[in-house]
């Protein structure tokens, strides 16, 4: 698809386009279901919807978080799937979709005139180690709001997937770095599955 040409300012040439670009997320289709089942959640509805929840759940953080640095680290964390694909979070395959990622980061944020793609480029990688405070409850949200999908479609993708509950454990433990309130309710929610049979323990 060809970019759009204005004539008149190169920069926001480039930022138009680089939105035209970030349209493609739409079409990236992740492994668990809506809330209501009716279908498979896209790239661009899990950028919303867990950018709505850290602004609504921010009394929850561990700590004081610059609340639209967490946003727009929500917003832009999953772009790279453009090019890397959506990769499961329970696949042994993360390590080569860690250097998939990095690539599309340096394309697609590249779209952009040097100082937003460093800002951009800055802002994922932030996310993607969670070290700060705002990326340490950034991804708070990124793992919670799949762990409700899958408890309100009576566990869906972990039943496809034979994920146990010792599993959704491991790899969301980190939740509580960000929020112990909302692991707290994580607790709770993976117990109450495990009791109606949306999950097994091992």
């Amino acid at each position: 698809m060809e970019g759009v040409e204005f004539g008149h300012s190169l920069k926001l040439e480039k930022q138009l386009n680089f939105i035209i670009e970030l349209d493609k997320v739409k079409n990236i289709f992740r492994k668990t279901k809506l809330f209501d089942s009716n279908r498979f959640e896209n790239d661009a509805e899990h950028s919303w919807t867990v950018s709505i929840m850290a602004v609504l759940l921010k009394e929850y953080s561990n700590f004081e978080v610059d609340i639209e640095k967490v946003m727009i680290m929500l917003l832009l964390h999953d772009v790279v799937e453009i090019d890397a694909g959506d990769t499961f979070l329970y696949s042994a395959d993360r390590n080569e979709a860690a250097e998939r990622e990095e690539k599309a980061a340096n394309r697609i944020f590249g779209l952009l005139e040097t100082e937003q793609k460093e800002l951009f480029i800055s802002l994922w990688k932030e996310f993607e180690e969670r070290e700060t405070n705002e990326a340490k409850f950034a991804s708070v949200f990124d793992r919670l709001e799949p762990l409700i999908q899958n408890y309100l479609t009576e566990g869906y993708t972990w039943k496809k997937h034979n994920i146990t509950y010792e599993m959704v454990l491991k790899k969301n433990k980190h939740i509580k770095d960000g929020s112990e309130e909302i692991w707290n309710f994580v607790l709770l929610l993976l117990q109450k599955a495990v009791e109606k049979g949306y999950l097994q323990k091992e």
